[in-house]
């Protein structure tokens, strides 16, 4: 009985000492389009609705770190849940990032990442390892989609979240 014991507590004290790192890749919110030659827009009323909403969608739900892209819309739409939490965003370049590395500074947290219609599924490709999900489609505002890790199991989800939702 002793024995089955300190197997039963090995076990427990192994799983617990797993950590699980969540992952929450959304695009920015609506840019202005008004000007063709602008790359770097902001975002339109609308866009700043959808920001807000991300921060009530993520009010409830724990971050640890916030990573965006060096452009104007993708920092306004994490803009109000990093107020929120309380939490400086990091700038990252889907070009220039180390995944094993960042998946590894991130392990056993929950982070946000903010990111285009093609860096954001580009960024999921590189958190699961494989090539599975392709550029969004340019009105594509409201997908979510959620990776975990623990260990070598990856899932990911996408969900669709509307204003309003």
């Amino acid at each position: 009985m002793k024995k089955l014991f300190i197997l039963f507590l090995f076990f427990t004290l192994e799983l617990s000492s797993q950590e699980c790192s969540e992952f929450f890749l959304i695009r920015h919110a609506e840019k202005d389009r008004s000007d063709p030659d602008n790359n770097d827009p902001i975002l339109t009323s609308d866009g700043i609705k959808r920001a807000n909403h991300w921060a009530s969608y993520f009010d409830t739900i724990q971050l640890n770190s916030i990573y965006t892209t060096d452009y104007i819309r993708t920092k306004q739409t994490i803009f109000p849940v990093s107020k929120l939490k309380q939490i400086t965003p990091k700038i990252y370049s889907i070009d220039e990032l180390d995944i094993n590395q960042f998946i590894s500074s991130n392990q056993g947290k929950r982070v946000l990442i903010s990111g285009h219609s093609d860096t954001t599924p580009s960024m999921v490709n590189k958190l699961i390892g494989e090539n599975k999900f392709s550029n969004m489609s340019d009105s594509d505002n409201n997908s979510l989609y959620i990776v975990n890790i623990l260990n070598s199991e990856v899932s990911v989800e996408v969900r669709s979240v509307t204003i309003g939702n």
